[in-house]
């Protein structure tokens, strides 16, 4: 393995620096980057082997690291309620993207995919960064997600700069993905 093991304080100065980690998430590991930091996001991107065009969700520790990338406003109020009730948790919803968000992130599409977790590692990142974090599932496109350490792929790892200690919350799935407009279940 060409990552080195990490703990959260070392784990954002990489971050900061344009690093791609890999970090547990309520379900599975999760490869992270700073989603403004358009370098690291394709460079995540490519290790991933995944299109552009295909959106990155986000997650962040609190309501107010989103505010930056949600258009709370194009929601009607019964919706972002909604939405708002259902966090921190693995709640992961769709919802109409501010104009700051760089396609990079969002697919070219009006919206973008938002959690606030409760997962310690994950909002322990989030909090010591101040903002947001990419989140997507550790392991190659096509190829099933790691649900423990253990399952991460040697040739991924071999790509990342590295791992954030911790555990998965132990979620059975990846987190449920609704779209805020609708309620309408994404992802199971």
């Amino acid at each position: 393995m060409n990552a080195s093991e990490l703990n959260v304080p070392s784990a954002v100065a990489l971050l900061i620096r344009g690093g791609v980690l890999a970090y547990p998430t309520e379900a599975v590991w999760g490869l992270g980057c700073i989603p403004f930091d358009g370098e690291a996001v394709h460079r995540l991107l490519a290790i991933k082997r995944r299109p552009v065009e295909k959106g990155l969700i986000l997650v962040a520790a609190e309501v107010a690291q989103l505010a930056a990338v949600v258009d709370w406003d194009a929601l009607p109020d019964a919706r972002r309620e909604a939405v708002l009730a259902s966090w921190p948790g693995p709640n992961t919803w769709v919802v109409p993207a501010s104009a700051a968000v760089p396609a990079w992130v969002t697919g070219g599409r009006d919206s973008i995919a938002v959690r606030v977790s409760a997962h310690p590692v994950v909002a322990a990142l989030c909090r010591a960064l101040g903002g947001p974090i990419v989140s997507t599932s550790a392991n190659l496109t096509g190829e099933p997600p790691a649900f423990r350490r253990e399952g991460l792929s040697p040739a991924l790892l071999a790509l990342v700069d590295g791992v954030c200690e911790g555990e998965t919350g132990g979620l059975a799935a990846p987190t449920a993905i609704r779209d805020a407009r609708t309620g309408e279940v994404l992802r199971e």
